[in-house]
């Protein structure tokens, strides 16, 4: 991960070596080549050096579900696969979006988690990435939620960039909707505590979208990683990748880190609510 260094010293976070464990994903989403088991991010340095605000963080157990993968556009036929989202039935995974000049949400979403996850795991948590790379295919979106419910987490974070009306800018925060029987029916109401925190943490590097959501805020029916969900979760789309403001923004290292930063204090503003 690059160092930022124009960031103040004060605000500079020590991160912890991370270490991957990578073994093979279940048969559940698919046979792809580079299809991986999550990865668990843990610190091998001795006692954590971080910024207080997170705190809250140590000892949890934590998803960073970075969005898509590298490897998606040269497996049509894995990513396209219908898969089970409980409202209805969509693509196991999708290739993603990308700004006008080509930076992939991948790449974005890969760097982003890989800074978030470094971050709390220098604070002490225990972080399960549900991806190990950015060349790999999937896993999909219903293996991405059942990572977090097998791995008993805290709580969840599921990272994208959108693709809206290049007018539009902003991030939102999507939240899981109220659905009678649903297996996120017990953490909606946690889940939307969660999504006001990161919603607040991230309103001072950017504001929220406007052309979605309400306030940064996006309730949703029809997204598998939120309807499938047993542990509180939030899906943030982190600025408009064809919006060419956003775009720029999103393609900097520097606000990436401070993307990451963001997240990270609002999962650890929620935790530390209780």
């Amino acid at each position: 991960m690059p160092a930022d260094r124009s960031r103040p010293a004060h605000r500079r976070v020590a991160v912890a070596f991370v270490a991957l464990v990578v073994t093979l994903l279940p048969a559940a989403c698919g046979t792809a080549p580079a299809t991986r088991e999550p990865v668990a991010a843990t610190s091998s340095a001795g006692p954590p050096a971080s910024h207080p605000a997170l705190r809250p963080v140590a000892g949890k157990v934590i998803v960073v579900d970075p969005g898509h993968n590298g490897g998606n556009a040269a497996h049509p036929q894995v990513i396209r696969r219908p898969v089970d989202a409980y409202t209805h039935r969509k693509p196991c995974n999708t290739v993603g979006a990308s700004t006008a000049d080509g930076y992939p949400e991948h790449a974005f979403t890969w760097d982003v988690g890989s800074r978030l996850a470094a971050l709390l795991t220098a604070a002490g948590a225990n972080v399960v990435m549900t991806r190990s790379d950015d060349t790999g295919v999937g896993p999909c979106v219903t293996e991405r939620a059942e990572i977090a419910n097998r791995s008993g987490a805290a709580v969840a974070v599921s990272i994208h960039a959108d693709g809206g009306p290049a007018d539009g800018h902003g991030f939102h925060v999507l939240e899981p909707a109220a659905i009678p029987g649903a297996p996120s029916a017990a953490i909606v109401e946690p889940s939307h505590r969660l999504a006001l925190a990161v919603r607040d943490h991230l309103r001072p590097v950017q504001p929220p979208a406007t052309y979605i959501g309400r306030d940064g805020i996006d309730t949703r029916s029809d997204m598998a990683g939120l309807n499938l969900s047993r542990v509180p979760v939030v899906m943030v789309e982190c600025g408009n990748m064809r919006n060419p403001a956003d775009a720029a923004n999103l393609a900097d290292p520097v606000f990436r880190q401070r993307l990451a930063e963001a997240l990270a204090e609002g999962v650890a503003a929620f935790l530390a609510a209780g």
